[in-house]
Formats: structure tokens, C-alpha cells, sequence
């Protein structure tokens, strides 16, 4: 069951480059390639494929989402946990997001730069795109330090309307 978008503002230059969506994907595969050559790691046919179903468009995908996919890919269907492991490898290597307010994933466009997670998601066409500021890490450091709090984690997940939904509405 794959997702088929019909929204104009997959294959813009503001999301992809001038190559448009195909080279995403195809960027994405070859860092995460390269990514596990350099540090000894195995990029398994399933964890290939689940990377590459994250990629497919800007919109954040469910993990029982992938799994359907896979599912309807193959005679043999997926099992969650195999779903999951992938998804925990692409989590631990820097090559996916986890978008908690929407419980889904999505491809990280700097995955051989350590960074925390700022969102843009529109809550109409569903498009999520990762914001490369680092001011924002700077920002909320500075504030928690100021509050004596020490920062761990900080995923950011601002949620609005898209240029194009935008002129739609």
C-alpha cells in the first residue's frame, strides 16, 4: 500500500534539490551507505528498504504504516519487530527523525552532522521539513543553562501551513 501524493509541493525546490525527489532518495541511500562503511555497520536489505520507504516523500510515515508497505512488497509478510529494529538503527545512526507529536518518521537530510531536531509540519498536506538552524540549539541551551537545567534531548516541532496549502486556502 504506497502512499501516492498528489501535492505539487513534494518535488519543489524549497523540499528537494533542482534534480527534484528521486535525488533525495538517492542522496539519503548513498550517506547511509557511507555512513555504515565508514563505521563498520551493516545496512541490510530490510533497513535499506525502510530508509528508503521513509524517504519516499516529506510526509513523516508510521512504523505499522512501513510495515504494510513492506508487507504488500513481499510474499512472506513483515513482522513489527523487524519494522522497529530497523527504525531503532536508523534512529541510533543519525539517518531518521522521530516525530513524537505525530508517532512517525521521517529522513534526515545532515545525518553526518550531530544536531537536534527542529520540525516544520504542515497540519494540512502533512509535510514535515527539518529546519538547519543550530541558533535554535544555541537558543534553548542558553535559556536551560540561565534556569540551571541541563538539555539532553530537544526535539522541536513547530506545526502550521506550507507556502502552497497556504495559497490554497
Amino acid at each position: 500500500m504506497q502512499k501516492n501524493i498528489s501535492n505539487p509541493a513534494l518535488d519543489s525546490p524549497s523540499l528537494c534539490s533542482a534534480q527534484g525527489h528521486q535525488a533525495c532518495i538517492k542522496q539519503a541511500l548513498t550517506t547511509a551507505s557511507e555512513l555504515c562503511n565508514r563505521n563498520g555497520l551493516r545496512l541490510t536489505p530490510t533497513r535499506k528498504r525502510v530508509l528508503e520507504l521513509v524517504w519516499q516523500s516529506h510526509q513523516p510515515l508510521g512504523a505499522y504504516e512501513i510495515l504494510a508497505q513492506l508487507s504488500a512488497e513481499s510474499e512472506r509478510p513483515a513482522a513489527p519487530p523487524t519494522v522497529y529494529r530497523a527504525l531503532d538503527f536508523l534512529l541510533d545512526n543519525g539517518l531518521i527523525h522521530r516525530l513524537a507529536s505525530l508517532n512517525a518518521y521521517i529522513g534526515c537530510d545532515r545525518p553526518h552532522q550531530a544536531h537536534q531536531g527542529h520540525f516544520l509540519i504542515c497540519r494540512q498536506c502533512k509535510i514535515a521539513r527539518e529546519l538547519p538552524h543550530d541558533n535554535i540549539d544555541i537558543a534553548v541551551e542558553q535559556a536551560a543553562a540561565a534556569l540551571g537545567f541541563h538539555v539532553e534531548q530537544q526535539v522541536v516541532e513547530v506545526s502550521g501551513l506550507c507556502a502552497p496549502c497556504r495559497e490554497q486556502a
